[in-house]
């Protein structure tokens, strides 16, 4: 659908060298993942030298992706890149990491477990919901978006069905089985925990809408996200793809295409609209815990007008500086330090690339790295 209907941006001032020392500060302490954003017991083939810690476990910073144009997910130095990969499933997608070191990945066939100190998939745990074949690629069947709750007991995961709604499943983590499905809207791009654990998001793409969903009883509430509208329907490009949960309100956050900034009270439902700078489709976030927002911008849907590949970094207060990529890219996550951002080239559509960029957001310096197969998903071990 092009852009050319849509009110023009409303213009910010930038101011990089005091929004830089704010944007480290909101950093410092800690990360958000993607989702975006994230079937039974069997072993993993590993390769690759695994690097560890002295106590035995990976070393703290070593970055984990799934692999969505392979079967695998794939260990990365930040310096070096790739340190070895584990089988997990076909095209994996989201992941989300647990405090125990246990990865969970969204892939074609279930979800996979993955102990990230041994290296090796522990379980694959089948979904509940049929999606029928198992399929690659953008409109696969399985699991797309995926989290756990705060205190790691529950994982869970958007399962899309090829042409119609698709289910929130929910697993029981230490018997390593789904105990319950709720149906969502279609394609469910992201999943999101509210931070006391008492709701679900399921941020679903291409029904211009996020499904809130009571963790304990499982109730569930349409709450749309459409700031341009539905028109155009399955074709239309002006869709949510990924939320992230506000630390300080419990809000959701989601760009739409380097210009508006949908803030959703998943409570009321009540949606406000922000002004963004950065005027390109926008997909993958992640937000740190000091609350400072990263966008990944995927590049120009009409080439009239607008910009290229791009990194959002968004202070609290609105102010954004924008970093320039190199080619679509599609999620990010940020180093322990709130210094680097790692933002995955793997892209949902044509364009992908095999590997990630790595961004100093004090200096805005970027280098690539080669790391996975077609990566997506990303968590900061």
């Amino acid at each position: 659908m092009p852009k050319s209907r849509r009110p023009s941006r409303t213009a910010r001032v930038l101011l990089p060298g005091t929004l830089a020392a704010v944007l480290l500060a909101g950093c410092a302490q800690g990360s958000g993942g993607t989702a975006g954003a994230g079937p039974s017991a069997s072993g993993g083939a590993t390769s690759g030298k695994a690097a560890s810690s002295p106590g035995g476990g990976p070393v703290p910073g070593t970055l984990l992706v799934t692999d969505f144009g392979s079967d695998t997910v794939t260990f990365v130095d930040p310096a070096r890149g790739a340190t070895g990969s584990v089988e997990v499933g076909t095209a994996p997608y989201g992941l989300a990491l647990g405090a125990d070191g246990r990865a969970w990945v969204a892939t074609a066939e279930g979800v996979a477990v993955v102990d990230t100190a041994a290296r090796k998939r522990l379980a694959l745990i089948p979904y509940r919901t049929d999606t029928g074949p198992v399929t690659t690629g953008e409109y696969r069947g399985g699991g797309m978006g995926i989290a756990l709750a705060p205190d790691g007991r529950r994982a869970y995961v958007g399962v899309n069905v090829p042409g119609g709604n698709g289910a929130l499943e929910v697993i029981d983590t230490a018997a390593l089985r789904v105990t319950g499905a709720v149906p969502v809207g279609r394609r469910p791009f992201d999943v999101d925990v509210s931070r006391d654990g008492a709701e679900v998001y399921a941020t679903n793409h291409d029904s211009f809408d996020v499904t809130v969903v009571a963790a304990g009883t499982l109730e569930s509430r349409r709450v749309e996200v459409a700031p341009y509208g539905t028109e155009g329907g399955l074709g239309s490009w002006l869709k949510p793809h990924y939320a992230a949960v506000r630390p300080s309100d419990g809000r959701l956050l989601l760009p739409f295409e380097g210009e508006r900034l949908a803030v959703v009270d998943p409570r009321t439902g009540r949606t406000e609209i922000e002004p963004m700078t950065a005027n390109t489709h926008q997909h993958g976030v992640a937000v740190t815990s000091g609350g400072t927002l990263l966008a990944v911008g995927t590049g120009p849907i009409d080439p009239d007008g607008d910009r290229g590949p791009s990194l959002t970094v968004r202070a609290p207060d609105g102010t954004e500086r924008v970093y320039p990529l190199e080619g679509p890219h599609e999620g990010v996550a940020v180093s322990r330090d709130g210094r680097t951002a790692y933002v995955t080239g793997g892209f949902t559509r044509d364009g992908h690339w095999d590997g990630l960029t790595v961004v100093d957001l004090a200096s805005g310096d970027s280098r690539r790295l080669a790391a996975g197969s077609r990566p997506l998903g990303i968590a900061v071990l």
